[in-house]
């Protein structure tokens, strides 16, 4: 079963603002989908009626076979939320807060503090579980709050920036966690960036979100091929012939740009049959970021 369903959701605020625009997609178990736009795209909408906090205008959602908006408490059973800004209890300690929230799942006292001490450990607060959360700073208490949206174990994990605030080696530890929880629990991972390059290191599929509306969607490699296709091709070498039509950049550095891996071996062979030497030879696909840039490019366009 997937675990996340879209079928043309849409929400318009009662000022008029088209926050999400017919968006349909699905995400499957165990999968770390990238959802990626800049700050007013409509990510944080779309999560809001994912989790029952906001009613879709049209369209519809569903999360585990369960419609948020019609059914939020047994939604939240089975999905764990994290936002930029989640609020918690300053006058509690770390340890205390997991457990309460332990409790509102059902989870006993004992159980709760054993899942609650063990992501303590998992995510580097262990040492601070006995302060009260008002010592915390930012990034602890973001982390904390991972912890929190953990501590019933669910299936579905939604992230809003989930490394804001993080010193490097804390968001290391957050993806790492990330990683295990999708590979190991198939817990399936929607998560909210404006950080492309943080996307593509931890994300299997994207999909690409401007103004509400959702411009493109796959994996890295598929959405190179409908959208970038090819690659850069770097070569350096000396004595490279004429009728190849490479550029020559500084440092005896050619480069051309090949629709296929398969256009590689030709010009290699060329350049050693005509007695030259190559020393490297690197063939640089677009990025995220490329690809973004250029998809919303062409939105612009279309808009004029």
């Amino acid at each position: 079963m997937q675990t996340v369903i879209l079928e043309n959701l849409s929400k318009t605020y009662p000022n008029g603002k088209q926050a999400v625009r017919q968006i349909s997609l699905s995400l499957n178990p165990g999968e770390i989908y990238g959802f990626l736009g800049p700050n007013g795209a409509g990510k944080t909408s779309t999560v809001k009626l994912l989790t029952g906090m906001l009613t879709p205008s049209a369209g519809r959602c569903a999360v585990l076979g369960t419609d948020p908006a019609q059914n939020p408490a047994k939604a939240h059973e089975n999905i764990g939320v994290v936002t930029e800004h989640a609020q918690m209890y300053d006058n509690l300690t770390g340890l205390e807060n997991l457990i309460f929230y332990a409790s509102v799942f059902g989870i006993s006292s004992n159980d709760g503090k054993k899942r609650a001490s063990a992501l303590l450990e998992q995510l580097g607060l262990q040492e601070a579980a006995s302060r009260k959360l008002a010592t915390y700073s930012t990034g602890m208490r973001q982390r904390l709050s991972l912890a929190r949206a953990l501590i019933h174990q669910p299936k579905a994990l939604f992230l809003d920036e989930p490394t804001s605030g993080l010193d490097p080696e804390s968001a290391q530890n957050v993806n790492q966690l990330i990683r295990e929880l999708s590979e190991n629990e198939a817990v399936t991972v929607f998560l909210c960036t404006h950080q492309l390059r943080y996307a593509q290191e931890i994300c299997s599929r994207f999909g690409l979100i401007e103004n509400g509306r959702l411009l493109a969607s796959g994996t890295l490699k598929e959405l190179q091929e409908k959208l970038l296709p090819g690659a850069l091709l770097k070569i350096r070498a000396d004595r490279v012939p004429d009728d190849l039509a490479l550029t020559r950049n500084p440092d005896n550095l050619y480069e051309t740009q090949i629709l296929s891996d398969e256009d590689i071996p030709a010009i290699i062979r060329r350049i050693v049959e005509t007695g030259g030497n190559v020393y490297s030879v690197a063939a640089e696909r677009p990025t995220l970021e490329d690809i973004y840039f250029s998809l919303t490019a062409e939105n612009k366009e279309e808009q004029v």
